[in-house]
């Protein structure tokens, strides 16, 4: 695993996967490795009422109600919909759900305009083809055949980014559960890939794409939808975002410890300028940001990373500001003014009044948008 650049989840933690496995004797569904309290049990971690041997670590922070809602679907033959806003964790949980499930989280179609029906089908191999015709042999199938084929999960990214003849493919697929290849028909091979027991899609969108590529009535019908909110609770917050930078510091292993009156500092912020954000009377007094956990996560990275490679290997507040506006600041002018008024307007005034962290995050503030400007 360490010559990995990301490990998938069920390599990262394939250890902690083939013990509960081992101690599992729960019901499991269709061809199932672990059972849905297992699975519930890997994603959100063990309690001391659980009984174990060993502590299983939380690996996905949220209302326990979103993943026990995802694995009952999941052991349904109706297709998972993770929606929300951008960074809210929808990849993640739909990851850490099919390495619990199916050890295998890496079938996935990425949706984007250019998604065709090949992508989520299969296609050809040209050089076969041609040596030897069209067969089972020279066909590729797309990631999703592959999961019904084997009975796993199959992984369809952004969903409402990709046409609606993509979308109106997989219609078919959730409904009968089969692929009809009409060019093997004269070959005398096979030509229906049916899916085996446990074949199911988790699909992910974000609310911020409607009117993009609206999903059909038929469509939403084959799916049961999770709605996964924004993390406005800043403890839970606090955890995910010291989890995910915990897990970066050892990747890259850096010693550098993230102090947390920084970490609050962090979280403030992004609360001040989410509720600026909702106050807002027009898009153009918003920042282009979703201001979602995940990119929380990604200014912490960057100030942690600025500092190990170019500071003096501790964390300042002045650094934390500059990856702050330099990660938030997506449009200029626009998104400068509101970063501007924001520390004129909110931490200017706290930094007189409590001190601590707040006055040099402030000047380190107005030094990055100096740059910028």
């Amino acid at each position: 695993m360490s010559d990995l650049l990301r490990a998938p989840a069920e390599v990262k933690y394939a250890e902690e996967l083939e013990w509960l496995e081992s101690i599992d004797d729960g019901p499991k569904p269709f061809s199932w490795r672990l059972s849905p309290k297992m699975v519930r049990l890997f994603i959100l971690g063990s309690e001391r009422s659980d009984g174990l041997d060993r502590e299983i670590s939380q690996k996905w922070f949220g209302d326990r109600s979103f993943v026990e809602r995802s694995i009952v679907t999941l052991a349904s033959d109706r297709g998972l919909l993770l929606i929300g806003d951008p960074g809210t964790g929808k990849s993640w949980l739909a990851e850490l759900l099919s390495a619990a499930i199916c050890r295998n989280s890496t079938l996935v179609v990425q949706g984007t305009a250019g998604t065709t029906e090949d992508h989520i089908k299969y296609s050809w191999n040209v050089s076969m083809v041609i040596a030897k015709g069209q067969s089972r042999e020279s066909m590729i199938p797309s990631p999703i055949m592959t999961a019904m084929e084997a009975g796993a999960i199959g992984r369809f990214e952004e969903l409402t980014r990709s046409t609606s003849d993509v979308q109106d493919a997989l219609i078919s697929i959730l409904s009968e559960k089969y692929i009809s290849v009409p060019e093997l028909e004269s070959s005398g091979s096979d030509n229906i890939v049916f899916a085996k027991p446990g074949f199911s899609i988790i699909a992910t969108a974000n609310s911020r794409d409607r009117g993009v590529n609206d999903l059909s009535s038929a469509l939403k019908r084959r799916f049961n939808f999770v709605r996964i909110p924004v993390m406005t609770n800043k403890k839970s917050e606090a955890e995910i975002v010291r989890f995910r930078t915990e897990e970066l510091l050892r990747r890259h292993s850096i010693d550098l410890d993230v102090p947390p009156t920084l970490l609050d500092v962090l979280l403030q912020s992004f609360a001040d300028l989410r509720a600026s954000s909702a106050a807002a009377g027009s898009d153009d007094e918003k920042l282009e940001s979703a201001l979602s956990t995940a990119e929380q996560i990604g200014v912490l990275e960057d100030a942690v990373l600025h500092s190990n490679f170019f500071g003096e290997r501790a964390l300042t507040a002045r650094t934390l500001a500059s990856s702050l506006v330099g990660s938030l600041t997506r449009r200029e002018p626009e998104d400068l003014a509101i970063l501007n008024k924001y520390l004129h307007g909110v931490v200017e005034p706290r930094s007189k009044e409590e001190g601590g962290s707040w006055p040099e995050f402030l000047e380190g503030g107005r030094d990055a948008i100096a740059t910028l400007s």
